[in-house]
């Protein structure tokens, strides 16, 4: 049986994978793992979510579940990911519940927990957590039964949050901000003006339907033209839930998660932030990024896919930054997951410090093509286990000869394989990386 939290908490589409009654028998059963019951005090759950209109049915659910076991629920409405697991952390929960499908679309829903101070779940956790389910319990009666409340102030507590470490104002900086109709869309554009930014906001128009539709960090083209429209300094992209951070130039190019990284090490390097001189990334990061590391003297540690192993190996290693290709950026410093809002307040911060451009500061690395092919349709759980394909991935690694390399690896969160091949010309990873889809569709067909 297949296992049901994938990298990033249980996702589906809303009403058909993720329904009302498994987000009820979740919620009781990470109630039973998570909550710390003590003599006089009942457990304390925050709860929040982003704007889909399924966060409202799925959001009751979870919240019945948890009042259910006797667990209290202060519910804090729509924010994003990484301010759900600061407020856990800020009221001393003893877990926190996000609702969320981060940059899927809209029909899709997730629901991912946390630990007391806002922590990600080890994989054991979660383990535990799914092996509760269907397991018969004692529902809380009378007086033992949870109290529900909301809270008003969550985005006021969360913008104070990412404002108290920011190391430079953002004084004389124009920026454009996509909030991708989701969690950000009151909280970024807030934070950016505050810390002096003059702001234009585009996607932060959410309605329950529209989230990641045609905006936010996975569909860049109207935030490159909004900059350009108006002669903004630079561009910020954020997803659904707001744990991810990408960024466009002012003349309309992109800024990946990997020059995002390579920026914010050697400003951290240069201030003595940067914890061991490391920076720990996935293994879908650019070799681009290696390299320029190596040269400004930062040491580079690979993780699985996932900021949720990034963030493990970070605080197994003490290390202050890590991240990953696609914008999720750990501040462990400040933060205790990705966060957009951060991430984007900090690389700000890096131009109007060094009063550069971001062209300018993204030549710190010179990105390696790279090309990644998506393959749907195929048994992704089969991937490690075919020969076939092991042998042409053997033959695409003889070919590159040590100037690229080959990743093949099944979604956490998708039906799908991605396939990744960098290598010093953009064509022959092109052609690469086709001939290594092709196979998989064989193989795993």
């Amino acid at each position: 049986m297949a296992r049901l939290f994938g990298t990033d908490g249980v996702r589906g589409v809303a009403g058909r994978d993720l329904t009302a009654s498994l987000a009820l028998e979740l919620s009781i059963a990470a109630a039973r793992v998570l909550a710390e019951r003590t003599e006089g005090r009942r457990p304390l759950a925050v709860v929040g979510r982003d704007p889909r209109a399924s966060g409202e049915f799925l959001e009751a659910a979870v919240v019945a579940g948890l009042a259910s076991t006797g667990v209290d629920v202060v519910r804090v409405g729509v924010l994003p990911t990484p301010a759900v697991a600061f407020l856990t952390g800020e009221l001393d929960a003893d877990f926190g519940v996000m609702l969320s499908a981060s940059h899927n679309p809209a029909p899709d829903n997730g629901i991912k927990f946390f630990a007391r101070g806002g922590q990600k779940l080890e994989d054991a956790l979660e383990d535990e957590i799914e092996g509760m389910l269907g397991v018969p319990s004692t529902p809380a009666v009378g007086d033992e039964v949870g109290r529900v409340t909301d809270a008003t102030d969550g985005v006021e507590r969360y913008v104070d949050h990412v404002l108290a470490s920011l190391p430079h104002p953002l004084d004389g900086l124009k920026v454009v901000v996509d909030c991708a109709n989701g969690a950000s869309s009151a909280v970024a554009p807030e934070a950016l003006r505050r810390a002096g930014a003059e702001v234009v906001t585009i996607g932060d128009r959410p309605d329950g339907r529209n989230i990641n539709e045609g905006c936010g960090s996975t569909h860049l083209d109207a935030l490159r033209e909004a900059v350009l429209t108006h002669g903004a300094d630079a561009g910020i992209a954020n997803d659904g839930d707001a744990d991810r951070c990408l960024a466009v130039d002012a003349e309309g190019r992109v800024v990946d998660g990997d020059h995002i990284l390579a920026i914010l090490a050697v400003e951290a390097k240069e201030a003595g932030r940067l914890a061991g001189d490391t920076l720990v990334v996935t293994v879908m990061s650019n070799l681009g990024l290696k390299l320029a590391m190596e040269r400004e003297g930062i040491a580079v540690l690979e993780t699985a896919v996932g900021d949720r192993y990034v963030l493990e190996e970070m605080k197994r290693g003490g290390f202050s930054l890590g991240g990953e290709q696609s914008g999720h950026v750990i501040l462990l410093d400040h933060a205790t997951t990705g966060d957009g809002v951060l991430c984007g307040l900090y690389l700000l911060a890096a131009m109007a410090r060094r009063q550069l451009g971001l062209a300018e500061l993204a030549k710190v690395m010179t990105r390696l093509p790279q090309v990644l092919v998506n393959v749907s349709g195929v048994d992704k759980s089969r991937t490690h286990e075919s020969e076939e394909l092991a042998a042409a991935v053997r033959e695409a690694e003889a070919e590159l000869g040590g100037t690229g390399r080959v990743l093949l690896r099944p979604s956490g969160t998708e039906p799908k394989v991605r396939v990744m091949v960098e290598a010093q010309e953009q064509e022959q990873a092109g052609a690469i990386a086709e001939r290594l889809a092709d196979v998989v569709r064989s193989a795993l067909g």
